[in-house]
């Protein structure tokens, strides 16, 4: 599957989709969470009932930047305030870069095979459904 590609599968993003819901509903909120392979090319999305429809694009924003980025969204909050060396950089790539948690990368042997992003609580509760994702995966 993903880990012997060292490619991000539907099959692996599906199951990841799953977990993120049993989280989702744990917590009690409507969420988006999505799927990029390493390129940050979505591969899969899903919005649960009365999820903000503002969601979708974070979510998969998220995704992009944890998968481009290569490293989880939150770690860009500090460095893309005024007083920083990246000031700014959440206004390129058409302003996809999302610096506030809930995207993470997904990583298989070092390597970065993609990102998920979920959006529609709080940042802890957007950290907690992409991380049941990842604990999916075993990763």
């Amino acid at each position: 599957m993903y880990k012997e590609t060292k490619k991000m599968t539907l099959a692996a993003a599906k199951l990841m989709g799953e977990k993120a819901l049993e989280k989702s509903e744990e917590i009690g909120k409507p969420f988006v969470f999505s799927v990029v392979d390493a390129g940050g090319h979505i591969l899969y999305t899903q919005r649960m009932e009365d999820a903000f429809i503002t969601s979708i694009n974070i979510a998969i924003d998220k995704a992009f930047t944890a998968a481009t980025m290569k490293r989880p969204t939150h770690m860009l909050t500090e460095r893309v305030k005024p007083e920083s060396e990246l000031f700014g950089l959440n206004h390129t790539n058409n302003g996809r870069i999302v610096p506030f948690g809930g995207g993470l990368p997904v990583t298989v042997d070092g390597e970065v095979i993609g990102g998920v992003g979920a959006s529609g609580g709080t940042v802890e509760e957007d950290i907690q459904v992409v991380t049941a994702a990842l604990n999916a995966l075993g990763l």
